[in-house]
């Protein structure tokens, strides 16, 4: 192990709280810039209407910021928490933090839920959320130990550079011969050298002797961290039990979860064998609809896709049974032991990785054009190392790679890389340029929209083409879903709070492969109950993926298939088990339309938050050459002349592009009026005065906010 020095700062002894209904009943709050640690209570009132997780993280991040904080203001606060139902045990998915912050990448808020044992481990040393503000003049490490009831801060010397070996070396420091009740957080020199770094949250695997890795991966949350001087945050706890939580009705919960885990265990074999293969059994699905993004989500299928999909993954995955928390049965958590990368600083050096799942390999495999499975878990493994988003890191890789291969740049802008679709090398080579902050990764590290203005400014691009074809909105790079046939997976992400990631409203799949909600009043609806459900999960420490990945065997048979009614009871139930609220699976809904609004109306505060924030580049919506309109001649021919009765007979396939895209866009506005209405806002995307008084945040200054852009009713 390499020797390393911490230098202890500060340090707090408090009394350990007992847990009641899910909460710790306050907050701890930790300023690098002064050395201070205090706690804060919580409020009967911040429990009722944000309930925990990302409702506690914006509570405390709104009153930490001004409408004119910067990301990188020592005041921009990074806060970290679970859930009232966070750290259940034998409850499948409830193990997950949500992490939140001012965004390098957007400029407003930005959240990312992430596994590991950090957000159950920091509650039940007493705390229900973590803020950290200030900004260090040297490396730190903020140490919270519930089992001595101290909270030290220690100035970081001599640490690895990379987050791999960080984890590991403070697992085994703080471990004292029991590394399980550890979990890290930390990041890698990637967040420091561009603005789509990512936080790793560890748990210990006591069968592989190590410490595993999940990811808070969206909008640069590693780059604030960096930028802030935190070389790590370490969390310490001891046993957990069904009791940990002290819930307000145990036998209840017992009834739910065991319930639940058995469905799972008998249903996952037969459906998507997620406890074996992970969400790699997405890839065959999408490529088979048509929805696997290939070269910058130019097309949505390939016929080498096979060699990256499930069947090759069930091969090169370690054997066993991977949780990313204790009992989940779900257990999708799944890695590659002794892996060989063939370049950077662990070439030659038999590695273990922590995935891929199908968002890597979607977004640094296909939309690439690389179709080697040994290439994209290389750049797994790095990403993870340098503290690296891989969605961010694909998606705008395969930016680069569509202007190389239309001309717009060139091996003199590149520094000498050929960026064209499927060069494994140059984008292995590109990846350490990102993590080092030299080269055309210097560029490439400041995401999408940085990159069109620069290539505009400086090399003198054509900016609509640019628009058309960077896949990015509100300055967040797209997840790895291709949505050209998809309006209601449009307005998931063009509607998306932060931007275009898929957790606020994943309905590429009800949409696309189940064919759920076909008309257009259909997926409306569906912007609206979607959203907030999901939503739901983040308030409460929970995994979305138990809900509608494993599904009931009579559920296609139900009113409301898409919804899984059978499972929003059980959560409902769940909740209520926990917290002592009564509820029923409708209340969920509400619940979580308060903390929706709060930060649409958080984004208001930043500057942003109304319709014109809510766009999408051309290309998530149509084709936007005459190469992916011949793509799918017949079927954009059919929906111009049988869906929307226009004559194309002599058109040319310009003029056929030009005249589907007049449609889609007005189809795209068309439903921002039907959505903002079901949400109750304003034709400019605003919450209304009526909506935020019906869910009880019509706090002073939020009243003043939307006063200020002329709501008043």
């Amino acid at each position: 192990m390499k020797t390393f020095n911490l230098k202890e700062i500060k340090s707090l002894t408090y009394q350990r709280p007992e847990i009641q209904k899910g909460y710790a009943n306050q907050t701890l709050c930790v300023d690098i810039t002064s050395a201070d640690i205090s706690i804060k209570p919580v409020s009967d009132q911040m429990k009722q209407i944000f309930v925990g997780g990302k409702g506690f993280d914006l509570w405390l991040l709104w009153h930490a910021v001004s409408g004119t904080t910067q990301w990188t203001d020592p005041e921009n606060t990074i806060c970290i928490a679970s859930g009232p139902m966070g750290g259940t045990p034998s409850y499948p998915g409830s193990g997950k933090s949500i992490v939140t912050s001012l965004s390098p990448l957007t400029g407003s808020v930005i959240d990312s839920n992430v596994g590991g044992y950090f957000g159950p481990y920091l509650k039940f040393s007493g705390f229900d959320a973590l803020e950290i503000n200030g900004q260090a003049s040297r490396e730190v490490v903020v140490y919270i130990d519930g089992v001595s009831e101290t909270v030290t801060i220690f100035e970081a010397g001599d640490l690895p550079e990379d987050a791999y070996e960080t984890s590991s070396v403070l697992t085994q420091h703080f471990g004292n011969e029991k590394p399980r009740g550890i979990s890290v957080v930390s990041t890698g020199p990637g967040a420091k050298n561009s603005l789509m770094g990512c936080l790793n949250v560890t748990w210990y695997d006591p069968k592989r002797k190590r410490a595993r890795y999940k990811q808070a991966g969206r909008g640069g949350l590693g780059t604030v961290f960096a930028h802030k001087g935190i070389k790590a945050v370490v969390a310490r706890w001891d046993t957990v039990s069904m009791n940990s939580n002290n819930p307000a009705d145990k036998e209840t919960l017992k009834v739910v979860a065991k319930s639940y885990s058995r469905e799972i265990v008998e249903l996952d074999p037969k459906q998507n064998e997620m406890a074996k293969i992970g969400t790699t059994h997405l890839v065959p699905i999408m490529n088979d609809f048509d929805l696997l993004p290939t070269n910058n989500f130019k097309f949505g299928q390939h016929k080498m896709a096979s060699l990256i999909g499930k069947d090759v993954y069930k091969d090169f995955f370690d054997p066993g049974f991977d949780g990313c928390w204790m009992g989940c049965t779900v257990a999708c958590s799944h890695g590659v032991k002794d892996f060989v990368p063939l370049t950077g600083p662990y070439k030659g050096v038999k590695v273990f990785v922590d995935g891929p799942e199908y968002e890597t390999i979607a977004g640094c495999g296909s939309n690439l054009g690389i179709f080697d499975p040994f290439t994209i878990v290389e750049i797994n493994f790095y990403c993870d190392a340098y503290g690296l988003d891989t969605i961010s890191v694909g998606t705008t890789m395969a930016f680069a790679m569509e202007c190389f291969e239309m001309g717009l740049i060139n091996e003199s802008h590149t520094g000498g890389l050929n960026l064209n679709f499927g060069n494994r090398d140059a984008a292995l080579e590109l990846l350490h340029q990102v993590a080092r902050g030299k080269g055309f990764g210097m560029v490439l590290g400041q995401g999408v929209r940085q990159m069109k203005k620069l290539f505009t400014s400086e090399f003198g691009v054509d900016a609509q083409i640019l628009e058309d074809i960077g896949m990015e909105s509100k300055g967040l790079e797209f997840s790895e879903y291709m949505t050209k046939e998809s309006l209601a997976q449009q307005g998931g992400y063009g509607m998306a709070l932060k931007g275009p990631q898929h957790d606020e409203a994943w309905l590429i799949f009800l949409d696309m492969v189940h064919n759920y909600m076909p008309t257009f009043e259909q997926k409306a609806e569906a912007l609206h109950w979607f959203p907030m459900f999901r939503t739901w999960f983040g308030l409460c420490g929970l995994c979305k993926l138990p809900w509608n990945d494993i599904v009931p065997e009579d559920n296609k048979d139900t009113e409301e298939p898409a919804k899984v009614i059978k499972h929003m009871t059980w959560y409902a139930q769940y909740f209520g088990a926990v917290t002592g609220r009564n509820v029923v699976p409708e209340d969920l809904i509400t619940i979580s339309e308060a903390v929706y609004n709060f930060q649409r109306i958080f984004n208001l505060k930043m500057g942003f938050g109304t319709r014109a924030q809510d766009t999408l580049p051309y290309r998530a919506m149509g084709p936007v050459t005459e190469e992916e309109y011949d793509s799918r001649q017949e079927r954009y021919d059919s929906q111009l002349t049988e869906k929307h009765g226009i004559d194309i007979e002599g058109k040319s396939t310009a003029e056929k592009v030009a005249a589907l895209r007049k449609l889609r866009e007005e189809q795209y506005e068309k439903l921002k009026d039907a959505v903002y209405e079901r949400r109750g806002w304003t034709q400019n995307g605003i919450p209304t005065v009526k909506t935020v008084k019906r869910l009880n945040i019509d706090f002073p200054a939020v009243l003043e906010i939307l006063k200020k852009n002329g709501v008043t009713s």
